[in-house]
């Protein structure tokens, strides 16, 4: 089973990510990393950081001749504009240390002041901030290689910023359809709303505003049978839903057709049972490849949706936590929207979770374990 933890700060010398669990043999490249990575860097509505940020990596455990030996992998990212976010913060001789007194609405500035006891909101963003998720990606990275394993592929698209919405969302897009997606300003399969997405972001920019939406991630391949009925902690629903809540501004995760299954009748919610005599099949995919808990063997859906960019270039009311009394919030170099990279780094918290049940079921030290334990599985699923 797996495991990671990441470490570091927004503004620090690098990030810094660790998992263990990963089977021994898995091919692992920093080329196939930085790609990964530049695609979290995606998207129309994206501040200035993203230009000037480059991503270096550095492979410091866990690997050797490019595959994995079966113990912890740790991958440094490093943060190139560290010298000079250092000495932007650094008090002068003289001078008291450099704080933010005025939290912002809507980050975790306040709540985590009062939480660790300190004045100085830094101390929170710096670790809240989105830019962890450049080391979520190493690990989702990781996650897809284990996939790919067995034929599964995981990739998002935008199917909403603001109120621009993508209208026939009946028709998904497939794993050959990324690179048209990622091509996408605003990485939507759609490019009958490509347009109206980009005028919402244009109009929030002109506002000094920020804009959310909700971007859907797709698993193509899986088998039926990962996650479990049996105990409330190994749903596999649960557990997506609350790998993608863990990212940074997303408030609301939807499974398949949730929200409209909600509001329907049962002859109308589920998908019903098919078969060409040698499998088994849905009419409809409304569930998102889930029962139960559990896979069904259809594609996989799951959608993140994102609440507006907290930093806004017209600074919302605060209290300044020295004085006590009513201010404007600080303000830091943002983005307008976010959605596109927020797509991409639910993909890299999806394929972490189905890497994780994928080593659950067939264990195994090595990736021979893993695949030889997968075609038995498959020749049961035939002979059932």
């Amino acid at each position: 089973m797996l495991r990671f933890i990441t470490s570091g700060e927004s503004h620090g010398p690098g990030l810094v990510a660790t998992v263990e669990g990963l089977p021994a043999g898995l091919a692992v490249s920093t080329e196939g990393i930085a790609d990964e990575l530049a695609r979290r860097r995606l998207g129309y509505g994206r501040g200035a950081r993203m230009a000037l940020e480059r991503d270096e990596l550095e492979i410091l455990g866990g690997i050797r001749f490019g595959t994995t030996l079966g113990g912890p992998v740790t991958v440094l990212v490093r943060n190139t504009e560290w010298p000079k976010w250092q000495a932007q913060m650094s008090p002068e001789p003289g001078e008291a240390s450099k704080r933010e007194v005025k939290p912002r609405p809507g980050h975790a500035d306040l709540a985590g002041m009062l939480k660790y006891d300190t004045h100085d909101a830094r101390d929170i963003l710096e670790r809240a901030s989105a830019r962890e998720t450049a080391a979520r990606t190493v690990v989702g990275y990781l996650a897809k290689q284990v996939l790919a394993l067995i034929g599964v592929d995981v990739f998002s698209h935008v199917v909403r910023i603001g109120s621009a919405t993508v209208e026939n969302s009946a028709v998904l897009p497939t794993p050959s359809d990324l690179p048209k997606i990622d091509a996408s300003p605003v990485r939507v399969f759609s490019s009958d709303t490509e347009a109206a997405m980009v005028a919402e972001i244009e109009a929030a920019t002109e506002a000094k505003d920020t804009l959310g939406g909700a971007a859907e991630v797709l698993a193509y391949g899986l088998p039926p049978g990962l996650g479990s009925h049996v105990h409330w902690d190994r749903k596999l629903d649960g557990l997506l839903a609350g790998a993608i809540m863990s990212i940074q501004a997303i408030k609301a995760v939807e499974i398949g057709d949730g929200i409209s299954q909600s509001r329907s009748r049962g002859s109308d919610a589920h998908d019903a049972i098919t078969t060409d005599g040698e499998g088994f099949g849905r009419r409809t995919n409304r569930a998102g490849g889930l029962e139960g808990g559990i896979t069904t063997g259809e594609v996989l859906r799951v959608t993140a949706m994102m609440k507006p960019i907290a930093t806004i270039m017209r600074p919302l009311d605060t209290v300044n936590v020295d004085t006590k009394e009513t201010d404007k919030a600080f303000r830091e170099r943002s983005d307008v929207c976010a959605v596109p990279a927020a797509g991409v780094v639910a993909e890299q918290m999806v394929a972490y979770v189905l890497a994780n049940e994928v080593l659950r079921k067939y264990g195994g030290d090595t990736v021979g374990d893993v695949t030889a334990a997968h075609a038995s599985y498959l020749t049961r699923l035939s002979e059932f």
